[in-house]
């Protein structure tokens, strides 16, 4: 008779997000900027044939769509915030004394 090893693995209650596991693929806002760039350079020297071009720019306008939404807009140097407009200060009245 041969004797088998059972290896149970352990029971998680919830997969685990926290941090990525090493050698794990990973693509951050950048590779995507990169892309892009590729798609953009590609195309203006003609990579792609006629019958590619629909997809080609409907996935550029996709990916440029999602790095609008995800890359966050500063207002211009010496620009006031459009979400906080300056109020001016409610002005003083000044009573006359009384007698």
């Amino acid at each position: 008779m041969t004797e088998e090893t059972k290896t149970q693995a352990p029971a998680t209650e919830a997969p685990q997000s926290e941090a990525p596991k090493p050698g794990a693929p990973d693509l951050t806002v950048q590779d995507l900027q990169a892309l892009k760039a590729i798609i953009d350079v590609a195309s203006q020297r003609g990579a792609f044939k006629p019958n590619e071009m629909e997809l080609v720019g409907k996935t550029y306008n996709r990916l440029n769509t999602f790095l609008e939404a995800i890359t966050p807009k500063n207002p211009a140097e010496g620009e006031a915030p459009a979400s906080a407009p300056a109020q001016p200060a409610p002005a003083q009245t000044a009573e006359a004394p009384k007698e």
